[in-house]
């Protein structure tokens, strides 16, 4: 195997420079694989070429419907009918807004799929609720901003579909499946992390719990969570594609956001279309840029040197399990989630299939690993989206947000070495 060690270090240190220099992540990924293909020699219509394949796949469809879906009910008077039910739920604990918080994340994700999403939609409710009820405003937007990575595991999610294509085909059905107890377990370790500090700062309780009321809640949110219902059991079922599925998800948006909930009017519809198209242009515009610099690692061999340095490092494969999400950890404080999947996936995936780590895991844990990374400095989406919603300081914020690191990366560590909180679901209903 040939290596071209001077290619490799004019496509990894132009990307690292500029991205350094504070680039749009799409500029850098598309000029440092243009200065790598001059510097070879290569025709240039390659970048049109990879470009193109990028993006020209069925099921990368899917990717547009999702995010529209969660547009649409995300702005549609879902988020209210959500935080009533997660309140009937878990209110009457201690810290209970904390906990309505956790809770209503998990539900909204099951929309949404977007943690940005949530922060802006649940935290310009909850944050200003809580610190009207006496919790401190750092520790009301730590929760928040914590608690929306939940939404990047519960599916539909439109960054589990990246993966899918990304891993050359895994199935989605599966991986929205696998989706649901690591996403359950990180909500139970955040609410942990909150009774903690909540009983310590003598954070007040909500209504006693009643059954009545929570059925009531059930019943009004019933329209919302149906539309989960339809894309995760029809596409597990085999009824439809993801990409049918979240086509008819949008239609049922639509239908619910206008019609049943009456958040939404046509008017209101088309500003919703308008921001979707901007995030959409976002995310599809990282997508194909992504794949040329993935071409690019490709044919410089770039995995396979990387394989052999991690193996070469040590051959436990715990070892090397802890160093790849490491380097997702790191790479997550200076890169956004799309790119960190389509880039990181072709290089890490196969070390992780060698030591025994199923490619629908390394899913659930390459995603919450990028999630954590949503929340770090310098390049924390949702840090920057929390800071600004709650109208706290980002340092404020990065300090009231340590003990929940501590409960994501306890999580992420029992995603890592106990492969059966991913797998159980795949395997029961045999989607694997």
């Amino acid at each position: 195997m040939a290596v071209n060690s001077t290619a490799i270090a004019v496509l990894l240190v132009s990307f690292l420079v500029m991205i350094m220099l504070r680039f749009q992540i799409a500029y850098a990924v598309a000029l440092s694989s243009l200065f790598c293909l001059m510097y070879q020699g290569l025709p240039l219509t390659s970048i049109c070429q990879q470009m193109v394949k990028g993006i020209n796949s069925f099921s990368m469809m899917a990717i547009p419907f999702f995010i529209t879906m969660g547009c649409l009910m995300g702005t549609g008077g879902i988020s209210e009918k959500l935080i009533a039910l997660a309140n009937a739920c878990v209110g009457w604990m201690t810290g209970g807004m904390a906990m309505v918080n956790i809770v209503a994340s998990y539900f909204f994700g099951g929309i949404s799929g977007s943690a940005a999403a949530d922060t802006a939609s649940l935290g310009s409710i909850l944050i200003p609720m809580m610190v009207e009820e006496g919790y401190d405003d750092d520790f009301s937007t730590a929760v928040t901003i914590t608690s929306s990575c939940e939404g990047l595991l519960v599916p539909p999610s439109h960054n589990m579909v990246i993966y899918a294509m990304s891993a050359g085909g895994i199935s989605i059905g599966s991986l929205f499946l696998a989706g649901y107890i690591p996403g359950a377990i990180l909500a139970l370790s955040l609410m942990v992390g909150s009774y903690i500090i909540s009983k310590k700062r003598n954070y007040p309780k909500g209504e006693k719990f009643s059954i009545v009321r929570l059925l009531k809640q059930l019943g009004i949110s019933f329209w919302a969570l149906a539309a989960v219902v339809i894309v995760v059991f029809g596409v597990v079922g085999g009824v439809f594609t993801a990409t049918e599925s979240a086509a008819i998800a949008v239609i049922y948006s639509l239908i619910v956001s206008v019609y049943i909930y009456k958040g939404l009017n046509w008017k209101g519809v088309w500003k919703t279309l308008e921001s979707c198209i901007d995030t959409l242009s976002i995310v599809l515009i990282l997508i194909s840029t992504s794949s040329i610099f993935g071409y690019c690692l490709t044919t410089l061999h770039v995995p396979a040197i990387a394989a052999n340095m991690i193996v070469g490092f040590s051959s436990n494969p715990v070892v090397i399990a802890l160093l790849i999400d490491l380097i997702l950890l790191v790479l997550g404080c200076i890169m956004d989630m799309a790119p960190i999947i389509l880039i990181a996936t072709p290089i890490l995936l196969p070390i992780a299939t060698s030591i025994g780590i199923d490619p629908i895991q390394f899913g659930i844990m390459i995603v919450l690993n990028c999630g954590i990374g949503l929340l770090t400095p310098p390049v924390g989406a949702v840090l920057f989206i929390g800071s600004a919603v709650g109208k706290v300081k980002m340092e404020k914020v990065v300090k009231a947000t340590l003990p929940f690191y501590i409960c994501m990366i306890v999580t992420l560590l029992l995603l890592t070495f106990i492969p059966e909180i991913s797998m159980f679901l795949p395997n029961l209903l045999g989607a694997k």
